[in-house]
């Protein structure tokens, strides 16, 4: 039996905690129960609103920026490749620095709104929009980050995101996010050839 005090500090095993928390897939590291997840039935169509009081932990798998085509994001991304990019109107040369990504395929953070892909700790998946801006949505949020919901509206199956019911805690799944940067062209111009195809 260890009768040595530990010597590291409250305050630093509250913020190793945390950063393991936000770091974490939480459909493994939180409780399923029903107060502290999605409806099952958050999907029907034929609810018009409901709301959810919360407070409910979600994840981001995905997000996209609805005030852009998804061709003009395709190209946005190819240009980042070529290290190109924007200011104002003129093409610059971009160059990398040790703030950057690995991938080096960030995408203009502004815009939106948003479309976020979330999940909650039961695995349930739902579409949330970004009706009025909230800080620190865009395109250079990191995958797996972690949202706090409350009191916010389901309408048909999509949760409207405002600041006054939608926290960022923050958080980074690496192997999600690293797997959503390489594959995120491909996606996009899937689904402008399934559109093309209709």
């Amino acid at each position: 039996m260890d009768t040595q005090k530990s010597t590291t500090p409250p305050p630093a095993l509250t913020q190793t905690a945390s950063f393991r928390l936000l770091s974490s897939d939480i459909t493994t590291t939180l409780s399923a129960d029903a107060p502290h997840c999605l409806p099952l039935d958050i999907h029907n169509s034929e609810v018009k609103e409901r709301r959810l009081l919360g407070p409910l932990v979600l994840q981001l798998l995905g997000i996209e920026d609805m005030s852009k085509s998804r061709w003009e994001q395709v190209e946005a991304i190819e240009a980042l490749e070529r290290g190109e990019g924007t200011k104002g109107r003129e093409i610059i040369r971009v160059t990398s620095t040790a703030d950057d990504d690995d991938s080096g395929t960030t995408v203009n953070k502004s815009g939106g709104p948003h479309k976020l892909s979330l999940q909650d700790a039961r695995g349930t998946k739902v579409f949330g929009i970004e009706l009025q801006e909230i800080k620190g949505v865009g395109l250079g949020m990191s995958i797996g980050c972690k949202f706090v919901l409350k009191n916010a509206v389901v309408a048909r199956g999509v949760v409207l995101m405002e600041p006054t019911n939608s926290t960022i805690l923050g958080g980074k799944i690496e192997a999600w996010h690293k797997a959503w940067k390489e594959n995120r062209k491909v996606e996009l111009k899937a689904a402008i050839e399934a559109n093309e195809r209709r």
